[in-house]
């Protein structure tokens, strides 16, 4: 939804009439309260609480709508609505049940775009500390990249992308937390794998230096010197400026080693793409 149009929302709901009552002796959550009303009065009310910021209250003069008026126009906007005054809300679940609803019943509509992506959006707010489980962040990811790929003309293409490099971002920032939970500890056999993760599934990530010189650190302490120098080698060849590759220099020149590709390893073979330009 553009901006300009949430504020022809704001500013209609405002001007409205409003013919609910806002009196204290109105409860419009009563069994029956808002049956005598059109569909139009309940989904302007709802407006004028999303526009008050009371999402909470908003959401549910949208759901009434639904279930008064299921067949009608002003159902298929409450829904979409209800989804962005559920996310509002940060009632994540709930905005990811509505916006999936929409989805389901209006996939061809121009707000088909919009639901999808506050779907995302419902898992993508959530991922907050990188220690808590991933299983958010691989879902935000999921729902991201259908946004991107069904949707890829519409104005949430390029947010979803923005958000999508964050959360892979994110799931690599996981992986380098418990591998150099496992290097501290001189677990290097399993910080190893940790990092190897990294390099090889999310080496577009900001953490691709720091893990081959992680990499370079715990086969050194196992005593494997050419898989060690061959990281070395990636960190020369692409991140020299970091001072990762500083640190690496200095604990491999520092044992009389090269930073060099050495041996048929599994780093080996990444030089080679390196080489050819085909890994970056």
């Amino acid at each position: 939804m553009s901006d300009g149009r949430r504020l022809r929302i704001v500013a209609a709901a405002l001007a409205a009439g409003l013919a609910l009552s806002a009196c204290n002796s109105f409860d419009p959550r009563q069994p029956g309260a808002l049956d005598a009303y059109s569909p139009q009065e309940i989904f302007e009310r709802g407006e004028f609480e999303l526009a008050q910021g009371r999402a909470d209250d908003a959401a549910f003069y949208f759901g009434e709508i639904e279930r008064l008026y299921p067949y009608s126009d002003f159902a298929k906007r409450a829904l979409i609505m209800q989804a962005a005054a559920y996310h509002q809300d940060r009632d994540y679940p709930n905005a990811r049940s509505a916006a999936q609803r929409y989805i389901d019943f209006y996939p061809a509509t121009p707000d088909a775009a919009y639901a999808q992506y506050l779907l995302a959006l419902s898992y993508y707010d959530q991922i907050d500390e990188i220690g808590r489980d991933q299983g958010l962040t691989f879902q935000a990811l999921q729902s991201l990249r259908t946004v991107i790929e069904q949707y890829p003309d519409s104005e949430y293409a390029e947010p979803a992308m923005l958000k999508f490099d964050l959360a892979f971002d994110h799931l690599a920032a996981k992986e380098m937390e418990v591998g150099r939970y496992y290097l501290r500890r001189d677990h290097f056999a399993a910080a190893v794998r940790r990092f190897r993760v990294v390099v090889e599934d999310f080496q577009t990530t900001t953490h691709t230096a720091e893990a081959l010189h992680r990499l370079v650190e715990a086969y050194l302490a196992l005593g494997l010197t050419d898989e060690a120098q061959t990281a070395g080698a990636i960190l020369g060849r692409n991140y020299q400026s970091t001072d990762w590759y500083q640190d690496s220099y200095a604990l491999l020149t520092g044992r009389g080693l090269e930073m060099r590709a050495v041996g048929d390893n599994w780093l080996a073979q990444i030089y080679r793409q390196v080489v050819r330009g085909e890994w970056l």
